[in-house]
């Protein structure tokens, strides 16, 4: 048998080749996928370039647990037009130093519903697992609420051949402004807001169903929208004939609930399935939602995606003050400047050397380097206010 790994280095990875006639796997099962750093690779049958097959087998693997030329896409994402097909809905939030993540149930009808959810139990079963793995990258907050009388703002259409309310695809982009105000405003939040809504649907518009663009129903009754979040349609079972009373106490299956708001977190993310090798079994992640390689490939878009900035937001600064002229740039923002580049420069370094964590840290460094420079208080009142729009005192004329 196999030794027990040691702990893999971030940014690693391992791939242990077994003999085909190997019982460590199952002998239908070519390749194992674990969730840490490793996988396990069966050498190929045949009688052919057993060496050859072998490395092609290890590539595939590798490219698929590691960073790519997709994930490099994905991470400047910003920087791809909209025109290409599915660039907008991979779009993940942006890189931050935190993120707000916010539970909200919406029940828009009391009345009839007493809706029932255990969201502090199911926050500390089920997210905070998952947001302790990403904590690498950046600090969490969690809250949750309960709006009453908090409708979609729009109507769904009624079907009769299943005596079901649907949310078509094209009306769902007009369900979250009706329903943002409602939230509280994220403009006064200091970091990016992740939005979870579970929606159960008033008496009179249930059951109701989310179709896709093919007329299909979603299996999750759930969509997501890129650097938002993502809302859940939670059905009531229909009332049985000695049930008159209202209103109906509603207990939420907050495992199912969940797994769509969990998966539809990675997705905000970036952190998107890639292609497996054919036949390859992915060991599951367990309760903390993410292998240490899918963290592994989030940092390393995470470091691209900030190193991109950096030069953006240094670019934008130096032609917004070349347009001024007679400017005199303070020691100290010029020393961020400074340090912003070296930053940059040194995670670029690292990432060339393997070297993940450390590239990643210099990258938040240059960040707030470049941010810190950039925000000066100094620059701020020239570059909002440029020659043009400059006074100086008048100075009377002396009348003759």
């Amino acid at each position: 048998g196999l030794l027990p790994a040691q702990e893999a280095a971030v940014g690693s990875l391992t791939i242990y080749v077994i003999p085909r006639n190997s019982v460590l796997l199952p002998q239908e099962v070519p390749i194992y996928i674990g969730k840490r750093r490793s996988a396990v690779v069966r050498a190929p049958r045949g009688s052919g370039d057993v060496l050859a097959a072998v490395d092609a087998q290890v590539r595939e693997v590798a490219r698929a647990m590691s960073f790519s030329l997709d994930s490099i896409a994905e991470a400047l994402s910003d920087r791809v037009p909209l025109g290409q097909p599915g660039a907008e809905w991979k779009r993940p939030f942006k890189s931050s130093l935190g993120y707000e993540v916010t539970f909200s149930l919406l029940n828009p009808d009391p009345r009839a519903h007493s809706v029932h959810w255990e969201i502090e139990g199911a926050i500390h079963r089920y997210v905070d697992p998952l947001l302790g793995k990403l904590s690498t990258l950046a600090k969490f907050s969690v809250d949750s609420q309960i709006l009453y009388y908090a409708a979609l703002g729009v109507t769904p259409r009624f079907d009769a051949a299943s005596s079901s309310y649907i949310l078509s695809a094209h009306s769902l982009p007009h369900v979250i402004n009706p329903v943002e105000a409602r939230l509280g405003s994220s403009a006064s939040s200091l970091y990016p807001v992740l939005n979870f809504l579970l929606y159960v649907p008033e008496r009179l518009h249930s059951p109701l169903y989310i179709q896709d663009k093919d007329g299909a129903s979603v299996p999750t009754n759930a969509f997501h929208s890129p650097r938002w979040g993502g809302i859940m349609v939670y059905n009531v079972e229909r009332e049985t004939a000695n049930e008159t009373s209202l209103p109906r106490r509603v207990d939420v299956d907050m495992t199912r609930v969940m797994e769509v708001f969990l998966a539809q977190l990675r997705l905000l993310f970036g952190i998107l399935p890639g292609p497996l090798p054919e036949g390859a079994i992915l060991e599951s992640p367990g309760n903390e939602g993410l292998c240490d390689w899918e963290l592994d490939r989030l940092l390393w878009a995470r470091t691209v995606e900030n190193v991109a900035t950096v030069s953006t937001t240094l670019t934008s600064l130096a032609q917004l003050l070349g347009k001024i002229s007679n400017i005199v740039i303070k020691d100290d923002v010029a020393s961020q400047v400074y340090h912003a580049v070296a930053f940059a420069q040194e995670a670029l370094a690292e990432l060339s050397q393997g070297r993940l964590d450390s590239a990643f840290q210099a990258s938040k460094a240059a960040i707030n380097a470049s941010e810190r420079a950039f925000f000066d208080p100094s620059l701020l009142h020239l570059l909002y206010f440029p020659d043009d729009q400059k006074f100086q005192p008048a100075t009377p004329s002396r009348l003759s």
